[in-house]
């Protein structure tokens, strides 16, 4: 209960500071995959945030305002037919009590009572164009304040987006929100090991993604944070495959992206491993230079520097490094220069984590201005940041490449938490050189 609340007080001061009024914020509504057949409930990740309510059909409303400050929560009602058929529901009574609301009521009840909290409020809190569906609401709401304009009753006069307070409270995680991404490393870092342990030659995709699931829900995650890229040989050339079809064959690296979601919070690993459990030579030299490039990064990933700072010191290793074995040609300031090396490294060192694998937050200050004809400065790391380091090598088949390294593909991940001096790595469980690999997969 006390994260949620605390968020919920952090939040109604955040509103003070902008004049006060009233924040609405509904869960996920639930979807059908088909039929009469529903993908498995997942709730919206700021509804849960400010929550931890786990049923559907919720909304969270925030009164702040002076000394008026209220958390109410509107909930399906007790229901003993339904919950026959559904499973049991806290009801609005124990729902307050468990998630430490001031109020709370029943869901039928949502249009009735908002004009009520939204009469003479300066300004209405919300995810502004987010669904359909709440902006039809908030629609109503606001017609029936106005309906009231002869009483003397005003409507709120400004709209605030409420997603956009809410990310910057999220980019910092607090002492539970890490401490969930800790448990959720080490869920996914077991993973990743039973599938080093198992991968044989000859095995199709899916039976290590099989694996992974198998080792991911036995420790309690409810599910993947994303679907799981599990990529053998060529296939790894592909950012985001996901057929996790094909056989594996012996002589291939396989790549393996995938992490559980545990509590609400995702993780995000990545390893890359030979099928037979030997590196070759080629192998062993682009894995050797990725993995060096990941080490400069979280050596740039500490306060005080910046979001790119930590892709900048990879690509300078892996530019190097694809001069080095032949990729490319020229010197380093030239591949950086021309962005030569993009032909075989194309995507960013690392992303935001938290309760979404590609989690909310700027990635550039939102407090600077932008300079001349430029953009705004990259955002400064802080502790309580979390964020993935993920540089690759993904080498496809062509005749202007040595054939020695075609359909090699390999990415190297962690999640890094920013700490007061410098980070914590949250996913280490796993082996990440090529020597500890080797002696893992011998030994299986």
């Amino acid at each position: 209960m006390q994260p949620y609340l605390s968020r919920r007080l952090r939040l109604a001061d955040l509103m003070r500071a902008r004049g006060g009024g009233v924040a609405v914020l509904a869960t996920a509504p639930e979807v059908v995959r088909n039929r009469d057949s529903h993908y498995p409930y997942r709730s919206d990740s700021y509804f849960h945030y400010l929550s931890g309510f786990p049923e559907p059909e919720a909304v969270v409303v925030i009164v702040a305002r002076g000394n008026d400050s209220r958390s109410i929560l509107f909930c399906r009602e007790k229901h003993e037919e339904r919950e026959i058929w559904d499973g049991w529901r806290f009801g609005p009574s124990a729902a307050a009590q468990r998630f430490g609301f001031d109020e709370a009521h029943p869901i039928e009840s949502l249009d009735a009572r908002m004009p009520e909290l939204l009469a003479n409020q300066p300004a209405l809190f919300m995810p502004l164009s987010a669904r359909p569906e709440t902006d039809a609401a908030a629609q109503r709401w606001l017609a029936a304040v106005r309906a009231q304009a002869r009483a003397g009753v005003s409507a709120p006069a400004a709209a605030f987006d409420l997603h956009a307070l809410l990310d910057e409270m999220r980019l910092r995680k607090d002492e539970a929100e890490v401490d969930i991404m800790r448990r959720a490393g080490a869920v996914s870092a077991r993973a990743h090991v039973r599938a080093m342990q198992v991968t044989r030659p000859g095995m199709r995709e899916f039976e290590v993604e099989a694996e992974l699931l198998h080792e991911f829900r036995r420790c309690g995650s409810s599910a993947p944070a994303y679907g799981s890229i599990v990529a053998g040989g060529r296939n790894a050339c592909v950012l985001h495959y996901r057929e996790n079809a094909d056989a594996l064959r012996d002589g291939d690296l396989l790549l393996i992206d995938a992490g559980c979601e545990l509590d609400g919070y995702a993780s995000d690993i990545t390893r890359t491993f030979p099928v037979n459990g030997r590196f070759s030579g080629p192998q062993r030299m682009l894995y050797d230079i990725v993995l060096a490039s990941q080490a400069a990064a979280v050596e740039q990933t500490r306060p005080g520097k910046r979001f790119i700072d930590p892709h900048d010191a990879a690509v300078r290793v892996l530019a190097q490094g694809m001069i080095d074995c032949g990729l490319i040609q020229g010197s380093l300031d030239a591949a950086l220069d021309t962005g030569s090396y993009r032909r075989f490294y194309m995507h960013r060192t690392g992303h935001w984590l938290g309760m979404d694998v590609h989690d909310c937050g700027d990635y550039r200050e939102p407090g600077e201005a932008a300079a001349a004809g430029g953009e705004r400065p990259w955002r400064v790391l802080q502790p309580g940041m979390v964020l993935t380091i993920e540089p690759g090598i993904y080498v496809r088949a062509a005749d202007d490449v040595p054939a020695a390294y075609h359909d090699i593909g390999i990415r190297i991940e962690d999640d890094a938490l920013v700490t007061p001096g410098g980070c914590e790595l949250l996913t280490l469980d796993v082996p990440k050189t090529a020597t500890d690999i080797e002696a893992l997969m011998r030994a299986a």
